[in-house]
């Protein structure tokens, strides 16, 4: 039986080399499928992994404040997504006041955003303005690349003084360590570059510059309010406890359901849910290039069958049956679909090792298992349909046509 089946594979491979052309085009539907299966899956872990990778870069011991309720349903985190950042309280330095000497946190880090362009003498990029504490650049693991970060009393005396990201300095002066003792205009507004921090790989903060939260109130900031509120915890045991005393601080001003408190593995927690759910949507788009693969199959397997007729006849007349008919064809397509699977992985491959270097794409075990499976299905399935026609044709009719 191996060696039957054997030679139905070689004789697959002879009638491809006899339609080169043919078997590509053929094959293209499914690679093209089994690619885009497996790259979509590739790129929704990648940003999985890069945004873990973010959260973990932050420690351990992390709570977050963010306005509105950014968790619904019954379980918290186990439920879906809220209304989330689109409503909910703006904060302001009551409550990071409050937070600061109630909550029991070691680190309390107010944070206002905004973009805007940043200008240099003779450069200017777009950038992330971000107005926060001294005790920011703990919290987020920030190191100083060259010069250094500002201390409290620099917010206190609402100094004019930034710390820029590694990419926003390289823009601006040319090289990281350039920016230090430079002056850059934000809102029209000087600012004089003391640091320059280490290359994070968190696009927010390369791309921007961190100034006293105190000095943001005079023109960037004048709502004087927080997008959202750290709180750093340097003992493990404690965490529990400063989310719970911060939600009944908060309480105090506001309702529930404007507001939430997350550690950071519940936040993390929720992106892994939510990628989860994009995976399963990216497969089934995927999946539609192998469907159409599949007809593609079965549309020349069928123009084959009336091609190689009068071959089919010869065969039956000198002693092939139905079912060696079937094989033979039913092979060739199996054969097709498995070619043009393992072909769209190792492009897959191809395209994922390029991507890392810039992005941390990964390959998922289970989707190649299933590309490759659903591929080889897809070619017994539509193959079908074709082989059982060449089978059933009469040996006489088939030997007689032209």
């Amino acid at each position: 039986m191996v060696r039957s089946y054997t030679e139905l594979v070689k004789s697959a491979f002879l009638d491809f080399k006899r339609n080169k052309a043919r078997t590509i085009l053929t094959s293209l539907g499914i690679t093209i499928g089994v690619m885009s299966v497996v790259l979509l899956i590739a790129l929704g872990v990648g940003l999985k992994n890069y945004l873990s990778q973010q959260f973990e870069s932050l420690g351990a011991n992390l709570i977050i404040v963010l306005p509105g309720n950014v968790f619904s349903g019954e379980s918290g985190v186990g439920g879906n997504f809220g209304p989330g950042l689109a409503g909910g309280v703006k904060f302001d330095e009551r409550d990071f006041v409050n937070l600061k000497n109630k909550s029991g946190a070691d680190y309390v880090v107010p944070s206002f955003f905004k973009s805007s362009v940043i200008q240099s003498e003779n450069e200017k990029v777009l950038g992330n303005i971000q107005g926060v504490s001294e005790d920011a650049f703990k919290v987020l693991n920030l190191t100083p690349f060259a010069g250094k970060i500002f201390t409290k009393s620099d917010v206190n005396a609402k100094l004019k003084v930034a710390v820029l990201g590694f990419s926003v300095s390289e823009k601006l002066f040319g090289n990281g360590d350039n920016g230090v003792n430079k002056t850059i205009r934000i809102n029209n507004q000087r600012f004089k570059v003391i640091g320059v921090l280490n290359k994070n790989g968190d696009r927010q903060i390369d791309t921007g510059a961190f100034i006293p939260y105190k000095t943001s109130f005079i023109s960037i900031n004048p709502d004087k309010t927080f997008f959202t509120i750290y709180l750093g915890v340097k003992s493990d045991d404690r965490v529990e406890f400063v989310k719970n005393k911060t939600e009944e601080i908060l309480r105090q001003r506001y309702e529930d359901d404007s507001f939430s408190v997350a550690e950071q593995s519940e936040i993390l927690s929720t992106v892994n849910q939510i990628f989860s759910v994009v995976n399963s949507i990216l497969v089934a788009i995927g999946s539609i290039s192998l469907l159409v693969g599949g007809i593609g199959i079965m549309n020349i397997m069928y123009a084959t069958v009336t091609e190689r007729t009068k071959e089919i006849g010869i065969r039956r007349a000198i002693g092939a049956t139905q079912k060696e008919i079937l094989e033979q064809f039913l092979t060739e397509s199996i054969v097709l679909s498995v070619l043009g699977g393992f072909a769209g992985l190792l492009l897959s491959v191809l395209i994922i090792l390029v991507t890392r270097n810039f992005f941390p794409a990964a390959i998922n075990l289970i989707s190649v298992f299933v590309a490759l499976g659903v591929s080889s299905a897809i070619g017994i399935f539509f193959g079908v349909f074709p082989a059982r026609r060449a089978a059933k044709l009469p040996p006489i009719e088939a030997i007689r046509f032209e």
